[in-house]
């Protein structure tokens, strides 16, 4: 079993009386256990949090790797989309 250790936090009124409703629900057995998941799932949101800015960062030196930025035709990228949701629409009615 893991070392443990008593940490002092404070919290609002209103933040303790929830955790106390729930205890007293029946949803847990502590508000312990409740901060302990709170942190749990805090520690896994940092984790993805982390992952995110390292896919960022590997998208980004990929956009500089491929060379120089050129102008993009918005008006065009929207007829294309528009034609592809058509063609798939009529595809998906014949299909049926």
């Amino acid at each position: 079993m893991p070392n443990i250790e008593k940490l002092s936090v404070a919290l609002t009124s209103e933040q303790v009386s929830t955790l106390r409703a729930a205890v007293e629900a029946g949803e847990y057995a502590t508000t312990s256990e409740i901060i302990r998941e709170a942190l749990r799932d805090w520690q896994m949101k940092r984790s993805l949090r982390e992952m995110d800015v390292e896919w960022l960062r590997k998208l980004w030196d990929e956009g500089k790797a491929s060379g120089p930025a050129s102008r993009v035709d918005f008006d065009g990228l929207r007829r294309e989309a528009r034609q592809q949701v058509t063609r798939t629409k009529r595809a998906r009615r014949n299909a049926g």
